[in-house]
């Protein structure tokens, strides 16, 4: 693998056997009817799952060298599908319609939307994520904590979050310049017109240091029904939007 490649895909290959175990094992215990690998460079995780005889699944890898390295080693005895594309513009439907489970050492950059488009499918059933560790803290922030935010409400609606192990940056070859920690999501029932939930937290964090009622003003809501609502819900008007409950958003927004 060349450093060129290495540097245009972002990749840091994850080497530590207790870190690979714990993703692994974390895996196992939420184990879904089909399994999905985003990103499996080397095939570390991959090699790991064949091990304990899970075959049969999809691995999806940008990296061409890397399509080439898998083909190479992975045994045809376990039957890996391997698919060569970029997982944001991979086609989902191609995929088996059966209850999925998902796992990566993400991309860095690109992981806050591969989560986003992961939990938006309607066969997503569990996943095991790396996370950048600051990243990892946001998901799993709650109201008041630093990082509090659009990626915390959203991801908290549509899973149940947990945290699995945290990574040095030893644990890569090459080491990335940040911490990582591994996160878990257990699928939970999504609330009614959740498009609409999502826009208005959308709005709210937009304008994260205005109060709540201004946010959404700006954001085009009409202010009277804001007002109303928010008193509805028990909350004064000058609440800001790091405040508020996933719960307390959904709410909000079936009233608005």
């Amino acid at each position: 693998m060349t450093g060129r490649n290495i540097q245009k895909y972002g990749q840091h290959f994850l080497i530590s056997p207790r870190v690979i175990n714990d993703i692994v094992d974390a895996a196992e215990v939420l184990k879904a009817e089909n399994l999905v690998e985003i990103g499996p460079g080397q095939g570390a995780l991959t090699q790991e799952f064949i091990r304990r005889e899970r075959t049969g699944f999809t691995v999806v890898e940008i990296d061409p060298e890397m399509v080439a390295f898998l083909e190479k080693n992975l045994p045809s005895a376990a039957q890996i599908q391997i698919v060569q594309d970029n997982f944001l513009q991979f086609d989902m439907s191609k995929l088996p319609a059966l209850p999925t489970q998902f796992v990566s050492n993400l991309p860095y950059i690109d992981a806050a939307e591969i989560l986003g488009k992961v939990l938006a499918w309607p066969h997503f059933k569990t996943a095991v994520f790396m996370f950048q560790k600051e990243q990892a803290q946001k998901i799993t922030a709650k109201p008041g904590e630093k990082g509090y935010g659009t990626l915390s409400v959203l991801s908290q609606l549509r899973a149940r979050v947990s945290i699995i192990c945290n990574v040095g940056r030893g644990c890569f070859n090459p080491p990335p310049k940040v911490e990582s920690r591994v996160l878990a999501f257990e699928k939970i029932t999504v609330p009614n017109h959740f498009e609409a939930v999502a826009c208005m937290v959308q709005t709210a964090f937009l304008h994260r240091r205005k109060t709540l009622l201004n946010a959404l003003s700006l954001g085009g809501y009409n202010t009277s029904k804001i007002a109303c609502a928010l008193e509805q819900c028990g909350l004064i008007l000058t609440v800001r939007p790091e405040e508020l409950s996933p719960t307390q958003f959904v709410t909000l927004a079936n009233l608005i």
